[in-house]
């Protein structure tokens, strides 16, 4: 079952003078993510809740990271096929940027075919396909071949030109921007990647930074546009059940932001 949301809503104060900031300003920022409460704040968070900052973060680390079942990189077919499934059609996945619903059976490398897209991009911390990073549920989404090489390793950035039949994705020669619809769903997964992997287990630190073209380097920007991607784009139904799935049946770890967006501004 998924986690009971809460939200608390903010006082009629507030929500004015954002209205009214709104209409003075040529552009308007997103506002920060409403305090959630879950059915497992009393247990699988307890050790985080009220924490800020580097202090939440540990925390987050230490809680994501115990008791973690892996799973190699040709199991993830078949994890993908659960975590990412239609539902509103169960003999399909739905694909990360472009919102196609497409055929489980048609996995693949060829062009029609979907494939495993790594939204953290492998080469940045050079950690491959190997069991850990390489293979972690919560950042390994359902992707149309076509739509993942063009993405490549290209950080995330507003901006750029219309990716073909890539549902609104835009890009340019150095960053990459999901569609609408996905955009929050792509600042989680980055952003539980720089908490889950800290450098304490072989693998590069991982952290996201304001730049784009980072490379082979440990990190992904940009930051900013990532946490106004998450306040824009709140968790959808479709994210919660993925990460109650990936908890329930695979790595028995949760993505802390799905449960609690405004934890992202509580750490960054």
């Amino acid at each position: 079952m998924l986690a009971t949301r809460i939200r608390r809503w903010k006082s009629v104060a507030l929500a004015t003078a954002a209205v009214m900031a709104g209409l003075c300003a040529p552009a308007l920022t997103a506002t920060p993510a409403a305090a959630t409460t879950t059915a497992y704040d009393s247990t699988y968070y307890k050790n985080a809740i009220g924490k800020t900052g580097t202090s939440l973060k540990s925390s987050l680390h230490t809680i994501i990271s115990a008791n973690v079942s892996k799973i190699s990189y040709s199991a993830v077919w078949d994890a993908l096929k659960v975590t990412d499934q239609d539902p509103n059609n169960t003999s399909n996945v739905l694909l990360l940027y472009s919102g196609v619903s497409r055929s489980k059976s048609l996995n693949g490398g060829d062009v029609g075919d979907w494939n495993r897209e790594h939204t953290w991009a492998k080469s940045h911390g050079d950690f491959g396909e190997v069991v850990g990073p390489g293979t972690d549920l919560h950042h390994l989404r359902a992707c149309d071949v076509v739509i993942n090489s063009t993405r490549g390793n290209l950080d995330f950035d507003n901006g750029g030109s219309a990716v073909t039949n890539g549902g609104g994705s835009t890009v340019d020669s150095d960053s990459f921007a999901p569609r609408a619809a996905d955009r929050g769903d792509v600042a989680r997964m980055i952003l539980y990647m720089a908490v889950r992997y800290e450098g304490d287990d072989g693998f590069a630190d991982l952290e996201p930074n304001e730049k784009v073209g980072n490379g082979s380097n440990p990190y992904m920007g940009k930051l900013s546009v990532l946490k106004a991607w998450n306040e824009a784009d709140p968790p959808s139904a479709f994210e919660e059940r993925r990460n109650q799935v990936i908890y329930d049946t695979y790595q028995h770890n949760r993505n802390p932001f799905i449960d609690h967006p405004e934890w992202v501004e509580a750490i960054w």
